[in-house]
């Protein structure tokens, strides 16, 4: 039990059907209809249910996404791994189509000199509550926000932006897209873990990976 109650590192999960983003394991099931993906749900349950480890699910008319996660580690587990190779030969044999490079986590964040002043009163705002300095809604409906420190107390200066966690694999064709866009590359200098990218306007974005996370602490 202590075994799979250990948390994982990234370089030590290894499922073709199940991409690593911010800190879960996460997947997409092409169903082709509500009715076919709310059985299919049924069926993860009752698999969740016999090991008492229940994953985040959203049905959608044609899809199924699932995300596993030991919150009692804060993180992925041996738990979630096993779970995620049942989940998968379900979906196998009822003919899903795995689709987990398209698979995205978006998260707000909001520069600031002072995220202990201000975190208070966006947590009051978003009715969510705090978790490792993020603010994250306990219902799952809300991007989690997150608090960058920043030594720039200008009031012109940018504040939010937005940072888009994908699959490694789906980067480098979404930055192509976001420049054929009429973006821009700001920064890659911290390339794989995310490149920093601008609109025609100047406005920054960030595409994320969890390549080149390791010694991070999980989000």
């Amino acid at each position: 039990m202590e075994q799979e109650s250990r948390r994982l590192g990234v370089g030590q999960v290894d499922l073709a059907d199940w991409r690593w983003l911010l800190g879960a394991l996460r997947t997409r099931f092409e169903t082709g209809s509500f009715g076919t993906g709310a059985e299919f749900v049924a069926a993860v349950a009752r698999l969740a249910d016999a090991v008492d480890h229940p994953p985040d699910v959203d049905v959608r008319t044609g899809h199924v996404q699932v995300a596993l996660r030991s919150h009692d580690v804060g993180g992925v587990t041996e738990r979630d791994v096993q779970l995620a190779e049942r989940i998968s030969a379900l979906a196998s044999a009822r003919g899903l189509v795995p689709r987990p490079e398209q698979v995205e986590v978006l998260e707000l964040a909001l520069d600031t000199p002072e995220p202990e002043v201000v975190r208070p009163f966006w947590a009051a705002l978003l009715g969510g509550g705090e978790t490792g300095g993020d603010v994250t809604d306990p219902a799952g409906e809300l991007p989690p926000l997150w608090f960058q420190r920043t030594d720039s107390a200008a009031p012109d200066r940018q504040r939010f932006h937005l940072d888009v966690t994908i699959p490694p694999e789906s980067a480098d064709r979404r930055i192509a897209a976001a420049v054929a866009a009429g973006g821009r590359i700001v920064d890659d200098s911290n390339t794989p873990a995310f490149i920093v990218l601008a609109d025609p306007d100047g406005n920054n974005a960030c595409v994320c990976t969890e390549l080149g996370r390791d010694d991070e602490p999980v989000r």
